[in-house]
């Protein structure tokens, strides 16, 4: 188990959080228009993908819109946000928001990164997902791991976007 916090309070997650030099593991999510995106979808490309607990808090709005301005040009980077969340809640967060290169997806069907460090397994908001990027080369080789020290906080941007 990986450990991260909620406010201070210790939490722990399911499985451990994958690290520099492993593979992005298996995925199988929802995107917004209800079809799926897995690691087939994401070869050759280089990608920084985020986990959090809902868009609809504010640290959370604030990592998609920080990711997605910072790499607003770079057309060689995949950009994908993953939480629990409905599709359509995330669809309608990016359309208020004006982002459009980013691509949000839920796992409420498959959970198929939840055994993955991901999950939280306790606290105020077991079930829903911890917050942290793991930024992969072409290959799918994890290049940056950050599972965030606690989840109220921001991960770290500047190290995350060194990765690539």
């Amino acid at each position: 188990m990986s450990n991260t916090k909620l406010g201070g309070t210790p939490i722990t997650t399911k499985g451990e959080f994958p690290k520099v030099g492993e593979q992005l593991p298996a995925i199988r999510l929802i995107k917004s228009d209800l079809s799926e995106l897995t690691n087939e979808d994401l070869k050759g490309k280089k990608v920084v993908f985020n986990v959090f607990p809902s868009v609809d808090t504010d640290v959370c709005a604030m990592q998609l819109g920080q990711f997605s301005a910072k790499l607003k040009d770079r057309e060689d980077v995949m950009l994908v946000f993953a939480s629990m969340d409905l599709p359509f809640a995330l669809k309608r967060f990016c359309g208020d928001k004006g982002i459009e290169n980013a691509v949000t997806t839920s796992d409420f069907r498959h959970k198929s990164i939840a055994n993955n460090g991901i999950e939280m397994a306790d606290g105020a908001l077991a079930g829903l997902y911890a917050r942290g990027v793991m930024v992969t080369d072409e290959n799918g080789t994890i290049t940056y791991s950050e599972l965030c020290n606690d989840i109220v906080d921001e991960p770290n941007y500047e190290a995350a976007l060194k990765g690539l």
